[in-house]
């Protein structure tokens, strides 16, 4: 294949929209929607695994469509009535086959890649300090699996020369990747409708959710068998000119796909697995985050030391005596499971995220007095009763004149009262003797350890649980 034949195919045909298709939708979807790809400790440009995992995630809207595109290719010597005045010409097939498969595959590496390129410049220059080449293998399988869609969607067409191959390719990809091998994160770990094997022969990955998740080396060989085996078929349709040579075409994607579920794991727990590296702590003192975020610990040291000397101020040697950032995986809306040694954080909580100074230490105090069971961030809403018992205990720890908000208060009716509440509780508290105020917030501490699901406020007013 020479670079002019191969400028004029590119020139001519539909394969260049397959990549400006991949890229410009990829593009619009991240910078033109505020999703929630934009926040936390696992957005697609907070760090270079979720970089790959988000930008793979889309492949459950992409890869359809591109084995559509694919099959709208190669319909394109049977829509021009030439297939049987090409077969008679004495160049071999596979060499005429590899023209349109070539020219796919160029644009649709060139698109992937200069997406993965978007968000890798992003992450290098953001705040990130932890660098790793685990997310190489996402992305490199990603670009295989477009490929290896786009050319078996080639190969089916020509194979199938009818109009109504292209959009049954596409609704039955779409239906496969979107809704039968389809996982959710909601649970502690992915799960769906199918057994996992199965599942993972679906190149789209599951939403970001946990920092730490990365794919296991099994997962990434399976699927690597099994888009070897899909691009073979479709390369062998697209040459192959007899009935025999269809059939024998079947082979590589029936193998690949036999190894791959012998190698691809059963078990979630093998699939996503916590990138051991990233998960290293790193501590200051008694202060510790993760190798991930590390470049946190310089403001969070200082701040951590002097909450952790407030909190033994207002609850002695019960007291917690480190501060540490919480790795632990969870299901969305489960209690965590809280220490009373440690001030757990969690950079994706409101209390946490993007806050410095002395509002960092306000936000730790309050972590340390009356830690939350349930999570405050950009996927989960925890009780308002947690934000304003930590307002509470956080401004009496420090010695407010006045209750401080931890965060802005809301309008409605429902967020209206509970700060009525809360500014009670503040009132009553405060009227105490400081022995009985000390004694109220020990209280407090150890019932908000326990997770108890009494009202604390009205405890801490005085009243009965």
């Amino acid at each position: 294949m020479n670079g002019r034949v191969l400028r004029t195919e590119l020139r001519r045909s539909i394969a260049p929209w397959a990549g400006a298709v991949v890229l410009a939708g990829s593009l619009a979807i991240f910078f033109l929607i505020d999703g929630i790809w934009w926040h936390g400790t696992d957005g697609w440009t907070a760090q270079w695994t979720s970089m790959a995992m988000w930008t793979r995630y889309w492949l459950a809207l992409w890869w359809p469509l591109v084995v559509g595109m694919g099959a709208v290719y190669g319909l394109r010597d049977s829509r021009a009535r030439m297939t049987e005045l090409l077969a008679t010409t004495p160049r071999p097939a596979w060499r005429r086959a590899a023209l349109p498969a070539g020219a796919m595959a160029l644009v649709l590496a060139a698109g992937f890649g200069l997406l993965v390129l978007v968000g890798g410049v992003q992450v290098a220059f953001g705040a990130t300090s932890y660098t790793s080449l685990g997310w190489l293998p996402i992305s490199l399988v990603a670009a295989l699996a477009l490929v290896a869609g786009a050319v078996f969607g080639m190969g089916v067409a020509r194979a199938l020369p009818s109009a109504l191959t292209p959009p049954a390719l596409l609704v039955l990809f779409l239906l496969l990747t979107s809704l039968l091998l389809r996982q959710n994160t909601d649970g502690e770990l992915p799960s769906g409708l199918a057994p996992n094997r199965l599942a993972q022969l679906a190149p789209a990955t599951v939403e970001p959710r946990e920092m730490l998740l990365t794919l296991s080396a099994a997962e990434h060989l399976g699927q690597t068998l099994w888009l070897l085996g899909l691009l073979a078929t479709g390369f062998a349709l697209l040459a192959a000119t007899t009935r025999r040579a269809r059939l024998l075409a079947v082979a590589p994607v029936l193998a690949g796909a036999a190894l791959a579920l012998l190698i691809l794991p059963a078990d979630p727990r093998d699939t996503y697995v916590v990138d051991k590296a990233a998960a290293a702590l790193v501590c200051d003192g008694p202060v510790c985050v993760t190798e991930a975020n590390r470049s946190h610990l310089p403001a969070l040291a200082p701040r951590g030391k002097e909450a952790l000397r407030v909190l033994h101020d207002a609850l002695g040697d019960q007291a917690p005596a480190s501060v540490r950032e919480d790795t632990r995986l969870h299901a969305l809306g489960d209690q965590r499971q809280l220490s009373a040694d440690a001030v757990l954080v969690d950079f994706d909580e409101h209390l946490f995220a993007g806050t410095t100074g002395t509002a960092l230490t306000r936000a730790l105090v309050a972590q340390g007095l009356a830690p939350s069971c349930f999570g405050h961030n950009s996927r989960e809403s925890g009780p308002l009763q947690d934000v304003a018992l930590q307002s509470i205990v956080a401004s009496w720890a420090l010695g407010d004149p006045h209750l401080e908000p931890l965060e802005q208060k809301a309008t409605d009716r429902y967020s209206l009262d509970i700060w009525a509440q809360a500014d009670t509780a503040w009132q009553k508290l405060t009227a105490l003797s400081p022995a009985d105020q000390r004694s109220r917030i020990a209280e407090v501490h150890a019932s908000a350890l326990s997770c108890a699901r009494d009202d604390q406020l009205q405890a801490l007013a005085g009243g009965a649980s």
